[in-house]
């Protein structure tokens, strides 16, 4: 049976199981029924909808579907083939979530001080059938795998790249690594660079790691900050080695595959 978290900044979490349904938006209950729970998203931008999404638990799937007038950037982390999936979600769209975290971007779909902010609403779905602890067994269940990067993907050979002087030891690195600096070490270690010869690519990919390595909650880059976007790059690469997305093992292993590929 499914189960479901939903979180976002300044909102209560809302736990949902099978049968149960969520609306959200800028003034969701006006559209309430027997069922469901209404969620006010916290300084919603007022060219927000009333209601934005609805999420529909059930026996064995989890469905949002998107009602907003604007459009919302939808990321499955973890069990999407080849890194994060993501897709634009428009008016009247629906999406089966993936298994694990998957985070809805509202664009510019917050009011700040500042102006317009994205909002980042964090689904955590379970779809794994949990086995009964036996009552009085003092071992309690199996630990579960933690949150991590698809090896061999594109954003795993990106956090590799990036996390590559705390890897190797130099702690004293300057800087984090620039965007083509990542993409030219992506190429020699993969041969094939997906698209990451286009800085926003690398900075896509960056944005996953960190979202994965702090979680929904303290990502650096959904708080606010002066513009200083090198420490948050710095930040997230310490982390990301410290969290062991990737390893000093891995990066031995990538650079004994380069130095054994066929030249081309």
């Amino acid at each position: 049976m499914p189960s479901v978290i939903v979180r976002g900044t300044g909102m209560p979490s809302v736990v949902l199981k099978a049968g149960e349904s969520l609306l959200f938006g800028r003034a969701p209950h006006y559209a309430l029924r027997p069922g469901f729970t209404a969620v006010a998203l916290p300084d919603c931008a007022p060219h927000i909808s009333r209601l934005v999404g609805e999420l529909v638990v059930a026996a064995d799937t989890v469905t949002l579907t998107w009602l907003g007038s604007g459009e919302a950037q939808l990321s499955g982390l973890f069990d999407a083939p080849g890194g994060a999936r993501r897709v634009i979600m428009t008016k009247s769209m629906s999406a089966l979530l993936d298994d694990g975290e998957n985070q809805l971007v509202i664009l510019l779909g917050r009011q700040t001080a500042g102006g317009f902010a994205d909002t980042l609403i964090s689904i955590d779905v379970t779809l794994e059938t949990v086995p009964p602890q036996v009552p009085g067994d003092p071992t309690g269940q199996v630990t579960s795998a933690g949150p991590g990067l698809i090896r061999e993907s594109r954003d795993w050979y990106v956090a590799l790249a990036l996390t590559e002087p705390w890897l190797v030891g130099k702690d004293d690195y300057p800087r984090p690594p620039s965007n083509r600096e990542i993409y030219e070490r992506v190429v020699h270690w993969h041969g094939y660079a997906w698209n990451l010869q286009r800085p926003q690519r690398v900075d896509d990919a960056i944005r996953v790691i960190s979202a994965i390595a702090f979680g929904a909650r303290d990502d650096p880059y959904l708080a606010q900050h002066d513009g200083r976007l090198q420490n948050i790059r710095f930040a997230v690469a310490r982390r990301a080695a410290e969290m062991r997305l990737v390893t000093a093992a891995d990066l031995a292993e990538v650079e004994r595959t380069a130095r054994n590929r066929p030249p081309t």
